[in-house]
């Protein structure tokens, strides 16, 4: 981890934390129930002060069951009165950036105000999923950043003559627009991200390595646009808090033999805690497992706002995204209650509601 700058310890002072779910499918769970633990999940996020609540974009698997967030996003607005939501993120290769800016304008319209649209390149999936999805994906940056751009024009309502964008609009025509986030583990998307002047999230809990630099090189970057005056980024990281360190421990290294198992071809969903055996891995296995660990901020509340603390600074953010997985959805829902206490969030009464928080949905 980089040294911390003085003044980014200035910034997380009054850290906001946030909530990344993936939708998990544990063994012996089935994905209606993974899909109304979000749900849940979303109220109590909600309830207890979180800043954003933003659900994820997988394919062709059986371990997660997000598979398109905007129809899940629109559910959870109608569960929910004042947190952000938002995709964590839209894989945009797959789609047409008309219909993601439409998506996107409608939620806005029925939840103004609290519509996160965060934009991300990796499949989401393999490649031949991703073929399935858009034959036309040539996985290149030149076609990325082209569909970036028509988005940006779209959710912006820009007529640029001799273009599309001269004769066609995104629906509905509304006086807000979606908060644009790109979503990068690799530093590429931070590029794009500070050129078009939106907002940028690192995913730590993909790639625990370079992510400061990489973010800072976003600032760098970063040109002012009509949204945004000034660059803001946060950082995603797995995050298991429990009652007790020992606990916590054992969940994290769970979820670290959960992602050692994915990378080694073996897609089962996450098992019990009380199954988690690492004696017969070979040095090699237990080296990964170590790497898999930095992904991982876990422990008791104490030590898990200390660590969050210090990896925002790192950072140079005032806002972590916390995504948890664990087998058991009571310690899912535990340890975010006991983020919530240690950094003592609260809801804002009356902030964000939206126009229809009271109308039948």
């Amino acid at each position: 981890m980089e040294a911390i700058h003085p003044s980014a310890m200035e910034t997380t002072s009054n850290l906001r934390v946030s909530v990344l779910d993936q939708s998990p499918v544990p063994v012996g769970r089935t994905p209606r129930e993974a899909l109304h633990h979000t749900i849940e999940l979303a109220r109590l996020a909600d309830r207890l002060g979180f800043t954003r609540f933003w659900v994820s974009e997988h394919h062709n698997t059986n371990t997660l069951a997000g598979s398109a967030p905007e129809v899940l996003l629109a559910r959870l607005g109608a569960e929910t009165s004042r947190i952000r939501l938002g995709s964590g993120g839209v894989m945009l290769p797959h789609y047409s950036s008309l219909k993601v800016a439409e998506n996107f304008r409608l939620l806005e319209t029925l939840y103004p105000g609290r519509i996160d649209l965060g934009i991300g390149r990796a499949p989401g999936s393999d490649r031949i999923t991703a073929h399935a999805l858009n034959p036309h994906n040539t996985f290149s940056d030149e076609d990325f950043a082209e569909q970036l751009m028509d988005l940006r024009a779209y959710l912006r309502d820009e007529v640029v003559e001799d273009t599309i964008h001269a004769k066609v609009k995104a629906a509905p025509f509304t006086d807000t627009t979606p908060e644009l986030w790109l979503l990068s583990s690799s530093g590429q998307s931070g590029l794009f991200a500070g050129h078009v002047g939106a907002a940028f999230s690192f995913a730590h809990f993909i790639n625990p390595n370079s992510g400061p630099k990489l973010t800072q090189l976003y600032r760098d970057r970063f040109q002012p646009s009509p949204e945004l005056a000034a660059p803001q980024a946060n950082v995603a990281v797995f995050v298991v808090c429990a009652d007790t360190a020992g606990r916590a421990q054992a969940l994290a290294d769970n979820l670290a033999l959960q992602m050692l198992k994915l990378e080694t071809g073996n897609y089962s969903p996450i098992d019990a805690v009380e199954k988690v055996d690492v004696s017969s891995l070979s040095a090699d296995l237990l080296h990964r497992l170590a790497y898999h660990h930095q992904r991982i901020v876990s422990g008791t509340p104490d030590q898990v706002k200390e660590e969050l603390t210090a990896l925002a600074a790192s950072y140079k953010v005032d806002e972590v995204v916390a995504v948890t997985i664990t087998h058991d959805y009571d310690d899912r829902l535990r340890s975010y209650e006991l983020l919530a206490d240690a950094f003592q969030l609260s809801p804002t009464p009356g902030q964000n509601l939206p126009v229809f928080a009271t109308a039948a949905v």
